[in-house]
């Protein structure tokens, strides 16, 4: 019996809560949901479904909106999307059991309806417009369906021919893909092919799925390696993961990171304080896990496309002290900069992340326990009293932007 997945997701998702939020139908509407704030540059994080079908791109920036529109301009409000994507949850629960739920985004789910069919007595088809219609009729939100006999499957129906659906649902097995997809162009709009796989795999003269499928194997394995096996799969229409293999997956090792774009250029005195801020933000959530780290690193990118950014990753001592880590960053920080461009992007991580294994032995250093027990009571102060409520003095500065980014949400305004 061939397994049935659902891959739904909700169109517009921010702009549509916009249009709800006052009353109007996201499909007459004209909205973008954007913080002009920041620049005329600003990407719109999500635009109407009217805007779209008025051939508008979306994610486009608001001065490639055209001069004769004038859309509504609504400032993010990543908690009530929060709060949106909460309720809907609820309305899959409602016929769906969690353990058969694997969230893909705040605005896209896979579901696994397989024994659900039979309690049910629906086909695919008429329980995905159940689901649908429960979530247009309790939130006002339309949502679009993908229907296959697995999760690429699914996927790719929900990407490709669910948009060209009156009903918003799309099906798919392995005989109608390489039926309807398989000459499908651009490779682009399948699921984990970007614009660099497209042009790598172009050099080969592979065009479509069905290139991809009846190329020689070793071609790709030399291209791509192991992700070669994901690409001749799914040119095949096969996936073998199911939501159960997700929930069961425990990765071999952990990692937490913190990236930004900054607002405006910055230069390399006032991106290295948005940098201590970054690195005792990530120090504090890995005190806070009572975990340790032995790899860090950081990125940094340059204002002007052209020039190479840097990327640095450095081994450590198994710790959790922000006197060590940022000391190792910032001494290779200060090293490695190029001190004439200006800083848009920073970007920080800790890799393996694990439970203290030994402690380090240090004559010198009768403070180090000490280290961790500050970090330790400032969690205490942010979780009690807000994450603004203690601070470290640098972040005072005029070019930090911890304080502002503490009130956000996803790097976006929360309320």
């Amino acid at each position: 019996m061939n397994r049935v997945y659902f891959c739904i997701d909700l169109k517009t998702f921010y702009a549509s809560v916009e249009c709800v939020e006052r009353g109007l139908d996201p499909f007459k509407t004209d909205l973008v949901v954007a913080d002009i704030k920041r620049s005329k540059n600003t990407i719109c994080l999500a635009i109407s479904p009217h805007m779209k079908m008025r051939g508008i791109k979306n994610r486009c920036r608001m001065w490639e909106i055209p001069y004769n529109i004038h859309p509504i301009i609504a400032k993010p409000r990543m908690k009530k999307y929060i709060e949106y994507s909460a309720l809907i949850y609820s309305i899959y629960l409602k016929y769906i059991s969690p353990n058969d739920i694997h969230p893909y985004s705040i605005d896209e789910m896979f579901l696994d309806v397989t024994s659900y069919l039979k309690l049910y007595q629906k086909s695919p088809i008429e329980l995905a417009h159940t689901i649908m219609n429960d979530i247009y009729e309790t939130t006002g939100i339309t949502a679009t369906a993908g229907i296959g006999t697995n999760l690429y499957l699914a996927k790719v129906a929900l990407d490709i021919i669910s948009k060209k659906s009156r009903t918003n649902i799309g099906y798919l097995d392995e005989a109608l893909y390489k039926k309807q997809l398989w000459h499908h162009t651009p490779l682009t709009d399948f699921w984990r092919i970007g614009t660099g796989i497209e042009e790598r795999l172009n050099k080969h003269h592979i065009k479509d799925m069905y290139d991809i499928a009846h190329t020689d194997p070793m071609i790709l394995y030399k291209e791509f390696g192991i992700n070669a096996e994901f690409l001749i799969d799914h040119a095949l229409g096969i996936e073998p993961c199911t939501i159960k293999e997700i929930k069961e997956y425990k990765p071999k090792s952990n990692s937490i990171s913190n990236n930004q774009i900054l607002s405006e250029d910055y230069n390399y005195e006032n991106a290295r304080i948005v940098l201590i801020e970054m690195i005792d933000n990530l120090v504090l959530q890995l005190v806070s896990m009572n975990k340790c780290t032995d790899h860090v690193g950081f990125y940094i990118g340059y204002s002007k496309s052209e020039i190479k950014s840097l990327k640095v990753s450095l081994k450590i001592n198994q710790s959790s002290s922000f006197k060590n880590i940022s000391a190792l960053l910032l001494k290779e920080y200060d090293f490695r900069i190029n001190k004439q461009y200006k800083i848009r992007r920073i970007g920080i991580w800790f890799n393996n992340i694990h439970i203290k294994k030994y402690e380090q032995l240090d004559l010198f250093n009768k403070n180090k326990k000490e280290d961790t027990k500050i970090e330790s009571v400032m969690n205490d102060i942010k979780n009690k009293y807000g994450k603004n409520s203690i601070l470290r003095a640098i972040s005072y500065q005029e070019k930090a932007t911890a304080r502002i980014r503490n009130n956000l949400i996803g790097g976006h305004n929360a309320q």
